[in-house]
């Protein structure tokens, strides 16, 4: 299985994350915006980030091959290198989809939170990840990934929410801030699947301001808090859902969202939606 040496192999990642960056900016075009993908791939979470210069970061791939099917209509046909992946935690509607990822390109380095998943399929994705010799990297809170001026600041899991009997409690909080300065900033919040336990904890112990929300755990009831979206003050909502028997997203998580005057985008409804951030300008662009 994964290798969990935290400390370690952070170190080493920060050299292999400096090869990646080197290669992907020699070998594809430069691009002068942030892109970021919030991937129409039924009941599960896909988002992509790609930073200037090309440096593509997956986190969670959904439940099947629907994701990697989204990559190859935004990547160039010869495009096959993604720089790091990321499983928010080891769910199915949140990893599988890798495993098919992870057959289809080169992938720089796996980065996880460090806990084991239960389902069989979590067994195939360690083997497809060690087949193709990528670096297994654990991170929790406290940890950051810097590129450039751009860095991804994990917000949670610590320790004690790491061990939660609800996996969920586990995800990974990633708060992406593109920094082309502090006035001039946009902020991205991925929560995972986190409920209102977490979401009380990341209010009161962090600035977590943010443009753009995914919003936790499909849209369940059990999320996106009056006080947790107060805190936050998006602009902009994406909401990972496709067809399910659980209400996501239920009218209670929409009403809150709508009373704060988010823009709210649905999978379901509009399919893939693409945020460019460039300068303090954000454009969404909708499949549907």
């Amino acid at each position: 299985m994964f290798n969990r040496n935290h400390f370690i192999i952070f170190l080493v990642f920060l050299v292999i994350f400096d090869f990646v960056v080197w290669k992907a900016v020699v070998l594809n075009r430069p691009n002068s915006e942030t892109e970021i993908y919030f991937f129409d791939v039924g009941q599960g979470d896909g988002e992509l980030v790609i930073l200037p210069g090309g440096v593509k970061v997956m986190i969670d791939a959904g439940p099947g091959n629907k994701t990697a099917n989204e990559l190859s209509s935004v990547l160039r046909p010869t495009d096959n290198y993604i720089d790091l992946a990321i499983v928010s935690h080891p769910e199915t509607d949140h990893f599988n989809g890798f495993i098919d990822i992870f057959k289809r390109y080169q992938v720089g380095a796996f980065i996880y939170n460090g806990r084991a998943g239960l389902a069989q399929s979590w067994k195939e994705l360690a083997k497809v990840v060690e087949e193709n010799k990528t670096s297994v990297i654990v991170l929790g809170q406290g940890d950051k990934i810097k590129y450039g001026e751009d860095f991804f600041e994990i917000l949670s899991p610590n320790a004690d929410f790491l061990r939660s009997k609800e996996t969920n409690d586990s995800s990974l909080v990633i708060k992406f801030t593109d920094n082309i300065n502090e006035e001039k900033a946009a902020r991205v919040l991925f929560t995972g699947d986190i409920g209102n336990k977490v979401e009380k904890y990341l209010a009161d112990n962090f600035d977590i301001r943010a443009d753009i929300l995914k919003v936790p755990h499909h849209g369940s009831k059990y999320s996106s808090s009056e006080e947790f979206l107060a805190a936050i003050k998006p602009k902009v909502s994406s909401i990972e859902v496709g067809k399910n028997s659980y209400g996501h997203p239920t009218s209670e998580v929409l009403n809150r969202l709508a009373s704060i005057g988010s823009q709210i985008f649905r999978a379901d409804q509009n399919g893939t939606v693409k945020i460019a951030i460039s300068g303090d300008e954000i454009n969404i662009f909708k499949k549907r």
